[in-house]
């Protein structure tokens, strides 16, 4: 598999965006997904991307378990800024510096990882002037577990 330097992480020429694992695409099946994951890895896929409003929550949490033993494999994404309720509902946007710490400390637990390679925002939040958003995630970023942000 070809590779490509995403801001100084060597990723995989094609990604696997795992969001159909958890719903949007009709029935999900966890040992499916799991075997995607693991043949995704065997042919050189090391670049993942998912999102906590995947599932919502349970797609980082399916990534998680996968990523047992296997976390020197993979360029680990995941994005914030989409909110959404434990019963699925849409919230809102949010890139509030106070949703961006929980946000992150929270897909940090649901990974199971204490590193999240890249880290980026979902969709704008209209209410927050991006100017803020970035200073705040660099802040946060800086200080946290987060390799790269965006």
């Amino acid at each position: 598999m070809k590779k490509r330097n995403l801001g100084g992480l060597e990723v995989s020429a094609l990604g696997l965006g795992c969001m159909g694992m958890s719903e949007f695409y009709g029935p999900t099946n966890e040992a499916e997904s799991l075997a995607t994951l693991e043949r995704a890895l065997e042919l050189g896929i090391n670049f993942l991307d998912t999102a906590d409003m995947y599932g919502p929550f349970t797609n980082e949490e399916l990534l998680g378990r996968f990523l047992k033993g296997k976390r020197e494999q993979v360029v680990l994404a995941t994005k914030f800024g989409m909110q959404r309720g434990t019963d699925a509902s849409f919230r809102g946007y949010n890139a509030r510096s106070e949703y961006v710490k929980a946000a992150c400390e929270a897909s940090l637990k649901r990974l199971k990882v204490d590193v999240i390679d890249l880290y980026y925002l979902h969709r704008l939040d209209l209410e927050v002037p991006i100017e803020d958003t970035v200073v705040r995630c660099a802040n946060w970023c800086s200080r946290a577990r987060c390799a790269i942000w965006a």
